[in-house]
């Protein structure tokens, strides 16, 4: 008689594979799967057929019109079954071609897709902290039931019975995201004990974010079978204790260039400049974390600053040395959608172009740059400037970038004399 284990160990034929259609629910966060046969090998996603779904049965679709349609995106080795089997990740459109509400793939590749964007040859580095629960309790794994270990301090990078909780799970995720193909670079436990993190990347674009989907799949896979809880709530534990975040390290081709610092300083003024924007789509509870404590930003207040991890764009001293390199963006929480955080890192930074009409200021190269920000950081000085531009050009949202730099400087002179 077979056991359940020499089963699951059978071999197929090499003309026949299992693809694992993997998509992200109606929450925005979990991930949902199902299995079909096809002929295989297969190693091009353009070759994968379609497929569909009960989309009322994952919250993203009603029961008079549920079926949604998965489109493959992204493939990846199976490492629970092995062989010429695969990971397909999946995005979801309504039968006549539209993405799906929950779907964040589809605008982030038009994003990706355009030609300032593309030629950029974006980076990303995903940090990716997550908690390990005990199944019956829902209470960090290696904690005390109802009670609490001992205070934070020797649980980060720690080792040893009494610091470090799941290790095997973190080392089984750690090779089959390696076998599948992730290019994940590294784990460590965090500084909560219970608590760890892996990276992803440095990745080229839009595939950072399929990877780290992929990488959050397997580890609840992984997970599933050692009878723990994957919790990505980016404050799992109230009180003295660190939150869950994924930092997003990014960079552009001309931030890695020779000179690349100056570009990155202007990226992060213009993330500032977006900085509610960007908080409205960085993850759902990051008001516990963010709370400029514990490695943390005041989530309503943007800053940065060099080898600071208290603020909300950090700069590695290293990059500032060598005067080019990347940011770290310290904001988005641990429950993330990477599609988001990736697609609007590359729009705000190399797409968007800040115009008076939206409050704000065209970001440009120049000596009043400085000048701009302090008119428009004092509304009673924002009020009297918009009345200059149209006093002297019929109207403010029309005013050039002359009139623009002269009225900016006298301006921002005046504020700056008043401090």
């Amino acid at each position: 008689m077979s056991t359940l284990t020499e089963l699951l160990e059978l071999s197929l034929d090499e003309k026949t594979i299992i693809a694992e259609y993997i998509w992200i629910g109606g929450s925005g966060t979990d991930l949902r799967s199902k299995a079909r046969t096809l002929p295989g090998p297969v190693t091009d996603v353009k070759k994968l057929p379609k497929w569909n779904y009960d989309g009322s049965s994952t919250n993203q679709a009603s029961g008079a019109d549920s079926e949604v349609i998965l489109y493959p995106q992204a493939i990846y080795k199976d490492p629970f079954r092995r062989g010429h089997n695969i990971l397909v990740i999946c995005d979801a459109y309504t039968p006549q071609g539209d993405a799906i509400p929950s779907n964040k793939r589809a605008a982030a590749a038009e994003v990706f897709a355009k030609k300032e964007v593309a030629e950029e040859q974006t980076w990303f580095g995903l940090e990716q902290e997550y908690t390990l629960l005990q199944k019956d309790i829902k209470w960090p794994l290696g904690w005390p039931k109802g009670g609490y270990p001992g205070p934070q301090g020797p649980y980060y990078c720690g080792t040893g019975a009494d610091k470090a909780w799941g290790r095997d799970i973190v080392n089984a995720h750690y090779k089959a995201c390696l076998y599948a193909g992730i290019q994940i670079s590294g784990i460590n436990a965090e500084v909560m004990p219970g608590q760890w993190e892996f990276q992803v990347g440095p990745a080229v674009g839009i595939s950072a974010a399929d990877q780290l989907w992929a990488a959050r799949y397997i580890l609840e896979r992984i997970t599933e079978i050692a009878g723990v809880v994957l919790s990505l709530d980016p404050k799992p534990v109230d009180g003295d204790w660190n939150g869950a975040g994924c930092h997003a390290n990014y960079s552009s081709k001309s931030m890695r260039a020779e000179g690349g610092y100056g570009l990155i300083k202007e990226a992060i003024e213009k993330l500032g400049l977006r900085h509610k924007e960007h908080m409205a789509h960085y993850g759902t509870g990051n008001e516990k974390r963010m709370t400029g404590q514990h490695e943390t930003a005041d989530m309503n207040i943007f800053s940065w600053g060099v080898g600071n991890r208290g603020v909300s764009i950090r700069v590695g001293g290293d990059t500032e040395k060598e005067g080019k390199g990347y940011l770290e963006d310290r904001r988005p929480s641990s429950n993330m959608d990477p599609y988001e955080v990736c697609g609007m890192l590359a729009y705000t930074t190399l797409v968007w172009k800040p115009g008076l009409w939206n409050g704000h200021i065209r970001i440009y190269k120049g000596e009043y740059g400085r000048w701009v920000a302090m008119v428009l950081c004092n509304e009673s000085l924002k009020t009297s400037f918009r009345a200059i531009c149209s006093l002297l050009q019929g109207s403010w949202e029309e005013a050039s970038m002359d009139v623009i730099d002269e009225i900016c400087f006298v301006m921002g002179f005046v504020y700056f004399l008043m401090l």
